[in-house]
């Protein structure tokens, strides 16, 4: 492996992390309508567990307004039940074939609790850029071990990969404040 494949490989599982964290905070409630609040709800249908864009069109016509139009109309029933068994806390209302939700007001004591869950997201994601980095450095010390890099090229990969690490975090913690602001915000 080559000082280039370690600091490459370093850097795409400090993105991964990051990425993943981005992600799940799209799925914490703002208070504004938004299909990526529910796309990823498990729905049992046809004898499996299935993740609700499979089974329908999510769309927000409305700021505090979900509507779900499932692909088949026999899954509504089941929509419903995954929406009521998620950690959403939203009532769903079955209109024929829609499912509309509701976005209901955040209270101030449920904005902190979604503060405390982001909180907790963006350390989770610090603690797999720093076990990435611990992985790069370990591969590092392997590789001068075995007499395939100096000393010098294992501090400057070292260096490297704390540059790598810093950045991340740094992206971590901008990400992890604006969603906080944007929770915070009334």
């Amino acid at each position: 492996m080559s000082i280039e494949e370690l600091l490459f490989e370093a850097e795409e599982g400090m993105d991964k992390a990051v990425q993943f964290m981005a992600h799940e905070f799209n799925a914490i409630r703002t208070g504004k309508a938004s299909p990526a609040l529910v796309e990823n709800i498990d729905v049992e249908a046809y004898g499996s567990s299935m993740k609700l864009k499979q089974l329908a069109l999510i769309t927000a016509p409305e700021p505090r307004l979900l509507v779900i139009q499932p692909f088949d109309v026999s899954t509504v029933r089941d929509i419903e039940r995954g929406i009521n068994e998620s950690r959403l806390g939203i009532n769903p209302s079955v209109d024929g074939k829609l499912i509309r939700l509701p976005i209901p007001e955040l209270s101030e004591e449920r904005r902190r609790d979604l503060v405390k869950t982001v909180k907790g997201l963006g350390e989770d994601a610090r603690v797999r850029v720093r076990a990435c980095r611990r992985t790069a450095i370990d591969t590092a010390k392997k590789l001068q071990k075995d007499g395939k890099m100096s000393e010098d090229e294992l501090r400057d990969t070292e260096a490297d990969v704390q540059k790598l690490t810093d950045r991340f975090v740094g992206d971590i913690d901008r990400i992890s404040a604006a969603k906080e602001a944007e929770l915070m915000k009334i």
